[in-house]
């Protein structure tokens, strides 16, 4: 095992570089999952690893977190320990951090960013799929899919007549926030000849105008859409404020689709809603609590499709993530600037 030491220096193409100790604290299956042997391999060849193997759980344990002292490095993901004040104690040289995730917010505390540590996560490659799920999502509501699949089976024939059907053309699509995960599905939506409105009070008009897209208001974005995308991080002031005021304006036939969280949505509001306006959809990735109670109506009214919070990154979509640090890695290690720092105030915002 190499020393817990500081850095050395080694040659390649004769440039000089700075060799930092470093290790993988997650869980095994989760580094099996985002990083695996391929990633090791890679990330080894810059570095000196303190073990091949990595080291975390929820609890860590002595036997394992003294062994830190000199890691300047670390790669996380999924289910890593909290950084907190008795953590970093036991990193005094931790000059990076590599997160194979999404949001941080679990990850991070008040002491770690009073220690001014770099952070960089993989939430623009997590992104990816939750806009791949979103689009289908939406461009099967804009031919009313699910509607006509629920007909179709309660009738056991096809319809004889249509309901209106937006279709993808000149139709509208309303974008609730446009963080990574919203921009993403705006960027595929260019693809579509469909109108996209976009409501997100952390957004300039400068930065509207930079995106191309109109900005509005909640209600007229609720008003106008056919199709609502909700991709709004959870904080104390989100929580809950998509509630039946807003619901009910939804134009006849519209479909909400929720990827980020389910505590945005008063849930109750939704059922409710739900009852009243069969002619709505609802296209539910997450909800609140995980997965709901076993007598929650959603399981039961025929205008809700679920899915256990699939929507992000699964199987081999997931070693995205652990390339895209390992990519973070080669730009730290030859004194390039990192691709997806996270500020404290872009993490407060993160889903």
């Amino acid at each position: 095992m190499p020393p817990q030491s500081a850095s050395r220096t080694f040659v390649e193409s004769e440039n000089p570089r700075t060799m930092p100790c470093a290790a993988f604290l997650l869980p095994p299956d989760v580094f099996e999952l985002v990083y695996g042997d391929e990633c090791l391999k890679a990330i080894g060849a810059q570095s000196i690893l303190i073990s091949e193997k990595p080291l975390g759980s929820h609890e860590p344990g002595p036997d394992w977190l003294d062994r830190l002292s000199g890691v300047e490095v670390l790669f996380t993901g999924w289910h890593s320990p909290r950084l907190d004040d008795r953590f970093l104690q036991k990193l005094p040289n931790l000059r990076a951090v590599f997160h194979a995730g999404g949001t941080i917010r679990p990850l991070v505390s008040e002491a770690f960013w009073a220690r001014a540590i770099p952070i960089t996560t993989a939430s623009a490659a997590n992104a990816v799929p939750v806009a791949e799920f979103t689009l289908a999502a939406i461009l099967l509501a804009l031919k009313q899919a699910w509607m006509l699949n629920r007909t179709i089976c309660r009738d056991r024939a096809f319809p004889k007549t249509l309901p209106h059907v937006p279709g993808a053309r000149g139709s509208t699509v309303g974008l609730v926030s446009l963080g990574l995960i919203g921009r993403e599905v705006l960027r595929l939506l260019r693809s579509f000849d469909v109108k996209v409105i976009a409501h997100d009070p952390h957004l300039s008009a400068d930065r509207f105008r930079d995106l191309n897209v109109e900005p509005v208001s909640l209600e007229s974005l609720m008003d106008r859409s056919d199709v609502v995308s909700l991709h709004t991080p959870l904080n104390a002031e989100t929580t809950g404020f998509i509630n039946g005021p807003l619901l009910r304006r939804l134009k006849p036939g519209a479909t909400f689709i929720n990827t980020a969280r389910g505590g945005l949505v008063n849930e109750r509001d939704l059922i409710a809603f739900l009852k009243d306006r069969p002619d709505a959809q609802a296209i539910l990735d997450v909800t609140s609590p995980e997965p709901p109670p076993a007598d929650s109506p959603l399981f039961d009214l025929p205008n809700v499709f679920l899915t256990p919070h699939i929507a992000g990154s699964l199987g081999p979509e997931c070693r995205r993530l652990g390339w895209t640090m390992v990519e973070e890695f080669r730009r730290f290690v030859g004194g390039e600037p990192l691709r997806h720092t996270v500020s404290r105030e872009a993490a407060s915002l993160q889903t």
